[in-house]
């Protein structure tokens, strides 16, 4: 059996590991926004491209599965379009100044912010693989389904009727 300092160094090091891709994206985000150089390349396409780039750099050296890869592009696809929403005009929730500047966007939102959703989804994907979790005594699939789904609903209709996401959050806990 390991002792206690083993098992906690063992425990960061795979935790490290699950954490990988978020933790670079946000080390290129922080660096980035005080370091980043005058060049013609505008800092949100940098991002973008940096994204891709870790994201080839993880598969090439098989530490993300294409399970993983797919969970991430579904992040992504639905953080992406999560944004269009609320930087709507309409909306207004917040914007990215500078955006006008950038290549790789739709509409209004620069496409690395669908990698800051997929940092998650990398993590949420690589962690139930790395420490090989189960899960046991789980409530019904369709109540994580009907949970979801009125998660999500919420995130849109809040702005156009009540807000019901402390319910929600009251739900998740005795779920």
């Amino acid at each position: 059996m390991k002792n206690f300092s083993d098992a906690m160094w063992e425990f960061g090091k795979k935790q490290a590991s699950a954490s990988l891709f978020g933790a670079l994206l946000l080390i290129a985000i922080l660096l980035s926004e005080y370091f980043y150089p005058d060049i013609a390349l505008q800092r949100f396409d940098f991002l973008f491209l940096f994204a891709i780039f870790v994201q080839v750099l993880l598969i090439a050296f098989k530490l993300e599965e294409p399970k993983e890869v797919l969970v991430i592009l579904i992040f992504h696809m639905v953080a992406t379009a999560m944004e269009l929403f609320k930087t709507s005009g309409s909306i207004g929730s917040w914007s990215y100044p500078g955006v006008e500047d950038t290549i790789f966007k739709v509409q209004n939102v620069p496409l690395f912010a669908g990698f800051m959703y997929s940092a998650v989804g990398s993590y949420i994907a690589r962690v139930l693989r790395i420490f090989d979790m189960k899960f046991t005594d789980f409530p019904p699939a369709y109540y994580t389904w009907i949970l979801a789904v009125l998660i999500y609903a919420n995130f849109f209709s809040h702005h156009f009727i009540v807000d019901i996401r402390y319910p929600l959050i009251a739900a998740i806990v005795i779920m």
